[in-house]
């Protein structure tokens, strides 16, 4: 029997084991799908046990446009729910009579038949994951991974890479949103994977048990809709503004600089030239050897500068969480900061997350090896289910060393006492979650932290309360984090290091955090380390045309001499982009938030017009070739007027064939002229529509 909405419906196989039909706008979709629904369960020595729909007895009863379904297991019911109307809503529910604890749910699963549009389909998959990811090759994403214990940070989970909790699967002219409307945004894996049979998608919900708790999943939505992933999208954005309780930035006090300016971050280290060089002074310290090129920077480009510190830190380079005093000391860091300020610019410093560094392989002479024993400090580090406390796998070729866990109120205290000195120092920003993408904590299976012995919604919460413990602390300062923060931390980490350039490893980023949250915050465009674009001019131009596009603020990598970098980690300064065209091209968009300033304070993201300028394919240092569009483009409300943004990012003119609209005008910067929607953009060049 079919559970339908207008556009969508599913039924289930004979045995009530797996999905046996998708049909979307009337057409039959579903590839070989997998068990609809399988989940891990640990007893109290953290031994595993996975159960599926298969090895249970099972039993329907139907209901109009809806169905219910028990599956008995021995120590436990399992109960789906599934009904149609407006949109199909999925939920299960685990009856546990066991003394066992629900660790993860996997559901519903699901298979999409068909070819990626770059191998000769219709097919593409849209992802909330690094500012927003779109695949229509699957060779670059035939994998899915397994969360797990030590964590990583570049799995794609929520709250962590992925920053929304849903997904989107385009086919043809129509697609299919599948959406987890979890108010309390608990951790979730969202994954797929891709082949020449098809997509399989997987929602892994960690559910937070106690033993022998039963638990019940948010309601998973799939709904059917016409268009592209704004239009999937959407959907989600409707959600959210019902569910979010975050307020705008235009409601908020917040720093000026931030609110109602658009700096240009330039950031550097200031020992060593790269991650993993030995950690000697370099040419930009003392820290006011900077001031010239901020100057320069600043001048050049009429623009506020952010000064963003690498390897600043008194202690060692990323060995968290001691990062005070500064490297100098305290009174040479104030001296550079007031000079800053005083010119109307602005300090900012990276730090490298919730680990505790035992080794640092940058600096021999810090170990914490001593201190850690003396103090008892692993009773606060994260857990494996058996307890015992391994190393982490975060960064180990800089240092070697533990997670810590901030629902442990002992891990809260040491990274407390850690951070507080920074956090009232006075800098304008920090980057006080490097390696923890998205601001969310790692995996602990602890029974003594007073956290449930698996993970669940309680990581969100201990996360949470840490960073609005910091943010009360420095409450004229802005945290954030690697890659954009994560829906549930955007309270509090309201500027983070974008990573959207990992998106081209895996197809090519797409603007759908800016779509969902830009009324909310902005990011910067980050140092862009380990970029897979090939290093050319004009493919930095399109990174700083994408961010720019996006609402975030740009950002250039310097080396020690002041040259520009294509990103950080580089160890050949043989290889750098043109300095003057770069400054000149960041110039040229910086003015444009001076045109529209409503835009970059929280407009909202709307779908732009088609510009028909077609695509370029885009070479990469490493990993497969990728595509962009010649004419990125943004469109956002502004007032109750649709404004589109375009930037051509090559080397050469482009032709724009836009559809004309009512009272339809051209600005290229000075003024604005009528248009039918045609015109051309000279290399590098910028305009913009009004409608």
């Amino acid at each position: 029997m079919f559970i339908s909405t207008n556009m969508l419906s599913v039924n289930l196989s004979d045995d009530l084991t797996h999905i046996d039909n998708v049909c979307l706008d009337g057409k039959e979709i579903c590839g070989k799908s997998a068990q609809l629904f399988s989940i891990r369960l640990r007893d109290k020595n953290g031994a595993p046990a996975v159960f599926s729909a298969v090895d249970a007895a099972r039993k329907a009863e139907y209901s109009g446009n809806s169905v219910n379904i028990a599956y008995n297991f021995d120590r436990f019911t399992v109960r789906v729910a599934l009904s149609g109307g407006d949109s199909l809503n999925w939920s299960l529910e685990v009856e546990n009579k066991s003394d066992l604890a629900v660790e993860y749910i996997d559901f519903p699963s699901l298979s999409i038949a068909g070819k990626l549009r770059r191998n000769g389909g219709d097919a593409a998959v849209v992802s909330p994951f690094n500012e927003g990811l779109i695949v229509e090759d699957s060779r670059q994403k035939p994998e899915m991974t397994d969360p797990e214990y030590p964590s990583m940070g570049n799995y794609m989970m929520f709250p962590y890479m992925v920053f929304a909790q849903f997904t989107l699967c385009l086919k043809g002219d129509n697609g299919i949103y599948m959406g987890i409307h979890d108010e309390e945004r608990a951790p979730k894996g969202i994954d797929f994977r891709c082949s020449d049979e098809g997509i399989d998608f997987r929602v892994r919900m960690f559910m937070g048990s106690g033993y022998g708790e039963s638990v019940k999943t948010p309601d998973i939505v799939w709904k059917g809709f016409r268009g592209g992933w704004m239009d999937g999208a959407e959907i989600y954005r409707e959600w959210l503004e019902k569910s979010f309780k975050v307020k705008p930035m235009a409601e908020l006090d917040l720093p000026d600089w931030y609110k109602n300016d658009m700096p240009l971050v330039i950031t550097y280290p200031v020992r060593g030239i790269h991650d993993m060089d030995e950690m000697k002074p370099n040419k930009l310290f003392p820290y006011e050897n900077v001031l010239p090129l901020v100057d320069e920077f600043a001048k050049k480009t009429n623009s506020r500068i952010m000064v963003l510190l690498m390897h600043w830190e008194g202690t060692a380079p990323w060995a968290p969480p001691v990062v005070w005093p500064p490297f100098g000391g305290e009174e040479m860091f104030s001296s550079f900061m007031k000079k800053l300020h005083d010119s109307g610019n602005l300090l900012g410093v990276y730090c490298s997350g919730l680990g505790f560094t035992e080794q640092s392989n940058l600096i021999k002479s810090y170990n914490t090896e001593k201190l850690i024993e003396e103090k008892g400090l692993k009773k606060c580090f994260c857990a494996a289910p058996d307890q015992s406390v391994p190393h982490s796998k975060i960064c180990t070729a800089q240092r070697s060393g533990y997670d810590i866990c901030p629902a442990s109120a002992l891990g809260k205290q040491v990274l407390d006492e850690a951070l507080e000195p920074l956090l009232t120092s006075g800098v304008d920003y920090i980057q006080a979650l490097d390696q923890n993408h998205g601001g969310g904590m790692y995996f602990c299976y602890s029974k003594d932290h007073g956290h449930p012995p698996v993970p669940g919604k309680w990581m969100t919460k201990a996360s949470k309360e840490l960073l609005d413990g910091w943010k009360k602390k420095c409450p004229d300062t802005l945290l954030g984090c690697e890659s954009a923060a994560a829906e549930p931390y955007i309270e509090e980490l309201r500027l983070s290091d974008n990573r959207y350039e990992i998106c081209y490893i895996f197809g090519r980023p797409i603007p759908v955090y800016s779509f969902l949250f830009h009324p909310y915050l902005k990011n910067f465009m980050g140092n862009q380390v380990a970029c897979p674009l090939k290093y050319t001019t004009e493919l930095c131009e399109l990174r700083l045309a994408y961010s720019f596009l996006a609402g975030d603020l740009l950002t250039l990598v310097l080396n020690d001499d002041g040259e520009i970098m294509f990103h950080w980690g580089m160890r050949d300064f043989s290889r750098t982009p043109d300095r003057d065209e770069l400054i000149s091209f960041v110039s040229e968009l910086q003015g444009w938030h001076r045109i529209y300033p409503e835009i970059f304070r929280g407009a909202k993201m709307v779908k732009p017009l088609d510009t028909g300028a077609g695509e370029k394919e885009i070479e990469m240092e490493w990993g497969l070739p990728s595509h962009e569009a010649k004419v990125l483009t943004t469109a956002w409300d502004v007032g109750g007027k649709t404004v589109q943004l375009m930037v051509n990012w090559t080397h050469e003119p482009q032709t724009v064939k836009l559809e004309k609209k009512p009272g339809m005008v051209l600005r290229r910067g000075g003024g604005t002229t009528a248009t039918d929607g045609e015109f051309t953009l000279g290399a590098l060049g910028c305009a913009a529509v009004e409608f």
